[in-house]
């Protein structure tokens, strides 16, 4: 059976389906056809759920619950590893408010966790999140919400930091922070979702026991990023949530869905979350 299969350049993703594309464990029969783009395009895509399997962000899952459920492996989630506010000097929280601010994509988690901490801030421009330091270093942006491994390159081209949304909502909540997941299509049989789920818990146990055999697939998508950088990236978004979500990982998702309705940013249908409920 062959399905096609959404995630992100970046490198936490890479790492972890390389094994799964590459023929490294066994896929009990499935094919895989990768569809690589950025995560807001991936979204978009799952809003219209035209991927069988795919990452996304976990505040577009919420959108997209008619289409999907949440498979427990490949989830980027943890603590510390939330998106941050960064500019080119400080400011103040009205001068934050009248913005703009860009932002990586309006259905990302970064963008539903920047809306808690500054509900004011609605001046927000939608970018790729490669571009997003640019911009607030030309001054066409005066903040930018950055993601991925530009948590580790904006001090180095002199910005500052105003908040890191992560800490706001671990604060608040107790809960470590749901960043993206893998979804499976409903539509797909029982069994079929059951065997994604077991194929890709396969392929993110081997990429922990054998990190080396994914480096040449890592790098091929990541052919500008310095290697401490990359190593990095995958250290902060890959751990042991991205093997199995357990209690601790599925009472977060389920804390951002009530949190999200309780503000009124997001209206879920009364479905399953995940896979094998």
């Amino acid at each position: 059976m062959k399905l096609t299969l959404g995630f992100s350049p970046c490198p936490n993703d890479t790492f972890i389906f390389d094994a799964l594309l590459h023929g490294r464990v066994d896929t009990e029969g499935l094919e895989w056809e990768p569809y690589i783009a950025d995560v807001e395009e991936l979204n978009q895509k799952a809003l219209r759920g035209e991927l069988a399997v795919t990452k996304l962000s976990f505040f577009a899952f919420g959108h997209a619950l008619p289409h999907y459920a949440l498979l427990d492996s490949g989830s980027a989630l943890g603590r510390g590893v939330g998106p941050l506010l960064i500019a080119r000097k400080p400011l103040s929280r009205d001068a934050v408010a009248e913005g703009p601010i860009a932002i990586p994509g309006v259905h990302t988690t970064a963008n539903f966790l920047f809306s808690l901490a500054y509900p004011e801030a609605t001046n927000k421009v939608p970018m790729l999140f490669s571009e997003i330091e640019d911009a607030v270093l030309s001054g066409s942006m005066r903040a930018g919400l950055i993601i991925h491994e530009n948590r580790f390159t904006y001090q180095q081209k002199g910005l500052v930091k105003l908040l890191d949304c992560g800490e706001y909502w671990e604060s608040e909540y107790q809960l470590p922070i749901p960043l993206g997941g893998i979804v499976v299509h409903r539509s797909l049989p029982a069994t079929v979702r059951e065997k994604v789920n077991r194929v890709l818990r396969n392929s993110v146990q081997y990429a922990f026991d054998h990190p080396g055999d994914s480096r040449p697939f890592v790098c091929q998508y990541a052919q500008e990023m310095e290697e401490s950088v990359m190593q990095q990236h995958i250290d902060l978004y890959v751990n042991q949530f991205s093997y199995d979500l357990g209690a601790e990982g599925r009472a977060a998702v389920r804390n951002l869905f009530e949190v999200a309705q309780k503000k009124g940013i997001l209206t879920t249908p009364k479905l399953p979350i995940f896979w094998n409920e």
